[in-house]
This record gives C-alpha cells, sequence and structure tokens, in this order.
C-alpha cells in the first residue's frame, strides 16, 4: 500500500476512536511526519478563519501608539490661569465662542474652553451679554466622558468665579451639582481640580447668596456629594462675621453643623467639627449673641441711685456698708444664674436635642483643650 495513503487510513481511523481510546494513540503522534502535521495545523487555522470572524482587531503597531499619545498632549494642554496668554483677536474669539463650545470635535471644544478663560481674565466684559449660555455650555462641558474636555471645564469654572464672583449667583447651581460630583471622584487629576474650583468659588462668592445654595446638597443620598458640600459650607459660614452669623441665625447653624456630626464620611464629620468650633468661638466671644440669647432681667431703679451727690454719699457712707452686703450677694446670684443661662452647653441644649447638644459640647470642648484656642470674651 502506499505510503501516504496508509497515514491517511491511519489518521481517519484515529479520529473514528473513542475519546479515552484517542488520548491514549495520542501519544504517537511525535511519530506522524512533521510536514504533515504541520499541515493540518495550517488546514485546521484556515477551517477557523473561514468559519468564524475574529474577536479581536488587528494589532496596533507600538509606533501608532506613540504617535498617537504625542498627538493627545500636543493638542490639549491643561494651562494654569496665570500662564494664559491674552488673545491676538477679541472679536473673532467673542463670535465664534458658543459654536466652539457646542463642537462635536473636542479638541475644539477644549480650545473654546481656554478662550473662555482668557476672556474672562482679561476682557470679561465682553461675554457679558452670553455669560449664561455660556456657564451652560460650560456645565455640559463637565459631564463630558472625555477627561481632557471634563477638566478644562473645571478650570474654565474656576476662572468664571474669580472674574464674575456674586454676578452669577443665579445661574451656578448647575455648576455646583457637577463640581461636587466630580470632586468625589476616582480620577485623582480631576478631583484635585474640581476641588480648586470649589474653593475658587467660596472665596469669590459672597457667603450671604452662597450659604443658601450650599444647603440641599448637605442632604444629598451620595455620601461622597455630602461631604464635599460640607466642607464648602464649613468654609463660608465663618465668612459671614458675627453680624452675617447673628442675621442668618445661630441656631440653624448649630442645627445643620450637628446634623454632620453623624455623617457617613470622616470629611463631612471633620468639616462639621471646624464649623461647631468657629460657632463657639463666635458666640462666647459675641455680647451681642449672648445678650439676644440671655434676656437678662434689667434694673432700672438702680441707676438713678447712683447718681447721689457726693456729699450725700458722704454722708450716707455707713448706712450703704450696712445695706452693701446684702446687695452684692444678690447681684452675684443674679450675674451667675446669668451665666448658667448662656454658656454654649446651655445654648446649644437649648436649641437641639440633649443628645445632640451633649455631642457638640463634648467635640468643641475637646478641640478647645486640645488645641489650647481661647473662647473667654
Amino acid at each position: 500500500m502506499h505510503p501516504h495513503r496508509m497515514t491517511t487510513e491511519a489518521l481517519r481511523d484515529l479520529n473514528s476512536l473513542p475519546g479515552s481510546e484517542r488520548r491514549n494513540e495520542s501519544s504517537n503522534k511525535a511519530s506522524l511526519p512533521k510536514s504533515f502535521t504541520d499541515n493540518t495545523d495550517e488546514n485546521l487555522d484556515k477551517l477557523q478563519k473561514k468559519s468564524s470572524p475574529p474577536l479581536v482587531s488587528a494589532p496596533i503597531k507600538e509606533e501608532e501608539i506613540g504617535n498617537t499619545a504625542v498627538e493627545v498632549v500636543a493638542e490639549v494642554e491643561y494651562i494654569e490661569s496665570e500662564h494664559l496668554t491674552d488673545l491676538e483677536n477679541v472679536d473673532t474669539s467673542v463670535s465664534g465662542l458658543v459654536a466652539g463650545l457646542e463642537s462635536k470635535d473636542w479638541v475644539v471644544v477644549c480650545e473654546s474652553l481656554n478662550n473662555v478663560r482668557r476672556l474672562a481674565i482679561y476682557h470679561k466684559e465682553s461675554i457679558l451679554d452670553t455669560l449664561v449660555n455660556v456657564i451652560s455650555l460650560v456645565e455640559k462641558s463637565l459631564k463630558n466622558p472625555r477627561s481632557a474636555v471634563c477638566k478644562t471645564a473645571i478650570m474654565t469654572s474656576e476662572d468664571i468665579f474669580k472674574a464674575y464672583g456674586d454676578h452669577i449667583i443665579d445661574s451656578i447651581d448647575p455648576l455646583i451639582v457637577q463640581l461636587l460630583l466630580k470632586s468625589s471622584q476616582d480620577k485623582r487629576f480631576v478631583c484635585e481640580a474640581a476641588e480648586k474650583a470649589l474653593v475658587a468659588m467660596t472665596t469669590w462668592i459672597s457667603p450671604t447668596l452662597l450659604v443658601p445654595k450650599m444647603l440641599p446638597h448637605l442632604k444629598h443620598r451620595n455620601p461622597r456629594i455630602r461631604a464635599k458640600a460640607s466642607m464648602c459650607f464649613c468654609r463660608s459660614v465663618p465668612r459671614l462675621g458675627t453680624e452675617g452669623i447673628v442675621d442668618y441665625g445661630m441656631d440653624k447653624l448649630i442645627q445643620i453643623a450637628a446634623a454632620q456630626l453623624t455623617d457617613q464620611l470622616p470629611e463631612s464629620r471633620e468639616a462639621a467639627r471646624t464649623l461647631l468650633l468657629e460657632l463657639r468661638v463666635v458666640y462666647e466671644k459675641s455680647p451681642l449673641l449672648s445678650t439676644a440669647t440671655a434676656e437678662p432681667k434689667a434694673e432700672p431703679k438702680a441707676e438713678p441711685k447712683a447718681e447721689a451727690t457726693t456729699a450725700e454719699a458722704t454722708t450716707a457712707e455707713p448706712k450703704a456698708e450696712a445695706t452693701a452686703e446684702p446687695n452684692a450677694e444678690a447681684t452675684a446670684e443674679d450675674s451667675e444664674q446669668h451665666l448658667e443661662m448662656v454658656t454654649w452647653e446651655s445654648y446649644c441644649l437649648s436649641k437641639l436635642s440633649r443628645l445632640s447638644a451633649q455631642a457638640v459640647a463634648r467635640v468643641t470642648q475637646s478641640i478647645v483643650a486640645k488645641q489650647g484656642i481661647s473662647v473667654d470674651s
């Protein structure tokens, strides 16, 4: 019999064997001619290619990867505000600004965002008429899944806060939401940029306008957003000053901060502790707050007695000495009662539940003791 025919028949017989017998025979595969096994493998590869589509795309050459990376770096550059140069043609940039921000080309969007930054820094009056629309498009870019667009939009938000401050208070709600969200994400370079923008917001926008804007976010269902909102709130409230805190309501602020003490994330709790200490310092150093809170009993008849003439005072010295001791004791008792009424702990107890008041008193007292902060008026 012809050798090739014998080999073919042997292979056919092998394929017809049961699985267990085939495994036993497989040890003899090495005895087959190498050229035959190579041809068999090659035919099998061709059959697989015809019967099923490829599961993965063709590999990308290393040179192509390198060139792509170089192009991205060249096209998108994160420039700090102080390094942004002025525009050569302001009118052209302004006229094409909205179209650029609406572009489907992400590189064009990034360039337009940087132009918004330049205009805000060098020519902020030039886009006042379209500022609301521009802010809306910046907020849209904050939602962009491409990190380069998102981070550039965050940097744009920061420069807008610095340039326009209170002027944009009615338009910043969408920006606040997105910046709080981005500052709580996992991408570090995005988080850092968003936190920096939030600091600019709390610095350049009046606290009287910003504090009410932050309140809804303190109750957000996402604990990470609550934490970032708490930090913004903690930075804004002290900027109100004593009069601003009194006008807003010390009791409201204490209740808000006390609620944050039991929050899920440590950032929220730390912000609450910091704020409560600030409120305690303001409370205990402010006669206005103490007087308004304590409402001590006035003694209008005591003043005319003090206006006695020198002669009357001289002749009445023995009698005055006789009656001074009981009055002094009564005054001391009244004063002691007055101090008990206006202590920080008593005030918190009057505005919070017992457990919350105890927690607030314990936290602020431990910080005072640890840091050696003086709260005496």
